[in-house]
């Protein structure tokens, strides 16, 4: 009977629409303010995507402004100390 049974596990809704980001890549963003969809226009991220998060990964050279993208603890702090500042 339990061979039976087919096999059902857990299949996560948002699994396509979430990305995260290195801070490396940030410093190849022309721009100075810093949103989603300016990171579509940029080829980071693709077409589908509807959060992103930046995480702790490389270096960042200069002072960006990130706008309602979410940031890791440690990517706050590097960015901050670049003199960037998060919203």
């Amino acid at each position: 009977l339990q061979r039976r049974l087919p096999k059902r596990g857990f299949v996560s809704l948002s699994q396509g629409t979430k990305a995260e980001v290195r801070l490396s890549a940030l410093n190849r963003v022309p721009a100075e303010v810093i949103d989603l969809l300016v990171l579509k226009q940029a080829g980071i991220v693709s077409d589908v995507i509807q959060t992103a998060k930046v995480i702790l990964s490389g270096k960042i050279d200069r002072a960006i402004r990130l706008k309602d993208i979410a940031v890791t603890k440690g990517a706050r702090i590097a960015i901050e100390a670049a003199g960037g500042s998060v919203e």
